[in-house]
């Protein structure tokens, strides 16, 4: 391309960037504005909200010394509740951090004995008193995120994944890590290693279905690595919060969304890990990771979750501790495993792609998954927005059709608001979403291939024993191209200039290993490394101030004496009222400073690497592709169409199935769970075959029969040539024709009319297919 041409294309960049800007800013200032406003109450009588009394009503000696009080007491209850918390902290890091599990566990295989050792185990959980788990069901294993924190947040109390687990009678088993990685330990050795704990889960139950595996956050695309190393052996994949597509993000109207993913690229790449890496003497520090993450709510990390502690003294506490636990706690890696991680995954943006090898030097490829994969994400998660959960999908496969053609399942599920940790902690998630996806997993298997959203509905007035609601849960298929675009608005086109950060940050890496790591590593040793650990600002706040420190030493007395003495005022009061207004308009200016740091982090990034990318990528006529690729079918639709008069009675049968299908209807879990029973009704009418066999062979068939209808029917008695197989077909189909489970009750018009022609062309004389050389 020409330079000028360049040129333009940058300068076009850069205006579109400052616009970007200037709206994000704009609409930042708006938001701010409004929060104020709600906040002092323009509506109420001198400025006040409504429901709070006038400024004269709070001129009362009495009240005010009553206030004082109260707040005097709910300080040093706060103040003694961050102590436990340092107390805590000091407690869990001498015992070696382990697991945060509510549950008790045995432990069934050590990694670190291992032939590679990993700082990895696995656990079964034991179940609570009164809770019955049958062995011949489907074994849950549980894979946690290492992502700076420690192990058993998907366990951490009754109303979690575990627990749902559990109460629904499977054994469960818990993949843990330690919190020092052993010695030259990889990624690659990881995942072989959750390929032997998953050995060993399918050999103590060996009369029940593959074991379903469940990945929270970076823990998914684990599971997703060892699903696709290890296909025969593992069964469903639950996937929670999970990026899989690291470049995609919310790219919206409103304010600046996703801000991490811009943050590889301002920090120049890959190098900033091995650099922290090698401060710790080969080992990467995990609190940068969690220090990341709490830098992306400013409002919540410095003032929210203290004050609502503050301000609930009385009852907060335990639930404050509890969480902070498994916060608080640091875990560690080797710089092996950071460098893979951020190369692979968070700049390199790979792992979809086949571009990963595993330990034999072969290509982790996603598409070799045989089990169904469900997909949990929220629109509220800005760690892991929607995009990164789901765009690999379209990444990864062409088309809808090619998901058909190769047999798979896709499930997904949107919560609307959720935030990433509530994904995975919240006892409301755990009850309705993770409990629902545990009850129907056997019924995700049966699904014909295809993509599927799954919708739970609350039944209105009806209740479980326990006094739960009771819940209804449908499939509702959709085409690929429709999800996509549906969930990219601007075709992706944000996600260009990351290829330019891929590019920078392979260089700046190469520049770091050749002219400074000799220093810093010559520099680091276990001493320095132990020390910048223990001076890391997380680990300080919980440690300095805990019973380490002598000039705590009054506090304890002096928590229990206002314990004693408490003289609480109500939340009603109008000095509280007036406390809880202050504090929301620091909460809506340190949001205020979030959105409008995220609206320059996204303008300087776009304008850095959208210039960048203009300047020296060459140009795509997209238009000229799209219409070159929409002017020939996907490959999937041409070789299914090459077999239209081929095949077995079980190709014969799966077309069948896909001419009676109803279309464009909610596929209800009942019909689903009733296909077991039919199975077994009709044993000697059916074939015995795999499940993803049958799966890739009903998904080739639909191709099929959507695309030439008319053929697809004329092939059946070409297929069944052989009389013994349409004898058995017809009197499959007699059976179904009687058997309102089957088709539904009642058939529509079109299913009695496709059954007729089905019937018809079966009934004639059998067709000898031309010797063909």
């Amino acid at each position: 391309m020409a330079t000028d041409k360049r040129m333009t294309r940058a300068r076009e960049v850069g205006v579109k960037s400052g616009l970007l800007l200037r709206k994000r800013m704009a609409l930042a200032q708006e938001a701010y504005a409004d929060r104020i406003k709600r906040a002092n109450g323009a509506n109420g009588a001198n400025g006040a909200p409504e429901d709070t009394p006038p400024l004269a009503a709070m001129v009362d000696p009495a009240r005010a010394f009553a206030y004082a009080i109260d707040a005097g007491q709910r300080a040093i209850l706060f103040w003694d509740t961050l102590r436990q918390r340092g107390n805590q902290f000091v407690e869990h890091a001498m015992e070696g951090l382990k697991p945060v599990l509510h549950f008790d566990y045995d432990m069934v295989m050590d990694g670190r004995t291992f032939a590679r050792p990993v700082n990895y185990a696995l656990l079964k959980i034991k179940p609570p008193e009164g809770i019955h788990v049958d062995d011949t069901r489907r074994p849950y294993v549980i894979i946690d995120p290492r992502a700076g924190h420690g192990p058993g947040i998907g366990g951490f109390k009754d109303d979690s994944q575990v627990g749902v687990a559990l109460r629904a009678g499977h054994p469960v088993y818990f993949v843990i890590f330690f919190r020092d990685p052993e010695p030259g330990q990889t990624m690659l050795d990881v995942c072989e290693a959750e390929q032997q704990f998953i050995r060993k889960v399918r050999a103590l139950h060996p009369d029940s279905s593959k074991p379903a595996i469940v990945g929270n956050c970076q823990g998914g695309w684990a599971a997703m690595m060892l699903a696709a190393s290890d296909p025969d052996d593992t069964g469903p994949i639950v996937i929670n919060g999970a990026p899989m597509s690291y470049w995609s993000g919310a790219w919206q109207e409103g304010e600046g969304d996703n801000p991490m993913r811009y943050s590889g690229g301002l920090l120049g790449g890959t190098w900033l890990a091995s650099f922290a890496a090698d401060l710790g003497n080969g080992k990467f520090d995990g609190a940068h990771l969690v220090q990341n993450f709490e830098g992306l709510n400013p409002a919540n990390t410095f003032w929210d979750k203290y004050y609502n502690l503050y301000r609930k003294i009385d009852t907060e506490p335990p639930r404050f501790l509890e969480f902070e636990r498994w916060w608080g706690g640091y875990y560690l890696m080797n710089r092996e495993e950071i460098e893979w991680i951020t190369r692979n995954l968070f700049v390199g943006n790979k792992l979809w792609s086949g571009d990963v090898k595993n330990a034999a030097d072969e290509r982790f490829d996603l598409r070799n998954i045989k089990s169904p994969i469900i997909l949990f994400a929220s629109m509220g998660d800005n760690i892991t927005p929607p995009q990164q959960a789901f765009n690999w999908v379209a990444d990864l496969y062409g088309s809808t059709e090619e998901i058909k053609a190769r047999g798979q399942v896709i499930v997904g599920m949107m919560h609307e608001n959720i935030g990433h940790l509530g994904i995975f902690v919240s006892g409301k998630v755990a009850r309705k979403e993770h409990a629902q996806i545990v009850s129907v997993l056997r019924s995700i298997e049966l699904l014909p291939p295809g993509l599927y959203g799954m919708v739970i509905t609350e039944r209105k007035g009806v209740a479980t024993a326990s006094g739960e609601p009771e819940y209804e849960v449908t499939f509702e298929e959709h085409r690929l191209e429709d999800i996509a675009a549906r969930m990219n608005r601007f075709e992706r086109v944000d996600e260009k200039p990351f290829e330019a950060v891929a590019a920078i940050s392979e260089f700046n890496q190469r520049a770091y290993e050749l002219f400074a790591q000799p220093f810093v590593q010559a520099m680091s040793n276990d001493t320095t490394a132990r020390l910048l650990r223990e001076w890391h600002p997380l680990r300080m706040q919980n440690w300095m101030l805990s019973d380490l420190n002598p000039w705590m030493a009054w506090l304890k007395p002096a928590a229990d004496a206002v314990r004693a003495n408490r003289q609480e005022v109500a939340s009603d009061d109008p000095l509280r009222q007036r406390e809880a207004v202050a504090a929301e308009l620091v909460s809506a200016a340190l949001d205020h400073y979030r959105a409008m740091r995220d609206a320059l982090t996204e303008a300087s990034f776009f304008r850095i690497f959208g210039t960048m990318r203009a300047m020296y990528a060459p140009e795509e006529d997209r238009g000229e592709r799209s219409r070159a690729t929409a002017s020939r079918p996907p490959p999937e639709i041409e070789q299914a169409l090459a077999s239209v008069a081929k095949g077995t009675y079980v190709d014969a049968l799966a077309r069948v199935a896909v001419m009676l299908m109803r279309d464009g209807k909610p596929l209800p879990l009942a019909r689903l769970e009733l296909r077991k029973e039919l199975a077994d009704d009709y044993a000697e009418l059916l074939p015995d075959v795999e499940t993803h066999e049958w799966r890739t062979t009903r998904g080739r068939q639909e191709i099929i029969v959507r695309c030439a209808p008319k053929q697809a029917l004329e092939g059946l008695p070409i297929m069944l040539h052989d009389n013994a197989e349409r004898r058995r077909l017809l009197a499959l189909l007699d059976k179904i024709g009687a058997d309102e489970r089957v088709i539904g009750a009642p058939p529509s018009e079109d299913q009695i009319a496709t059954l007729a022609r089905i019937r018809a062309v079966l009934s004639g004389k059998p067709h000898r297919p031309r010797h063909v050389s």
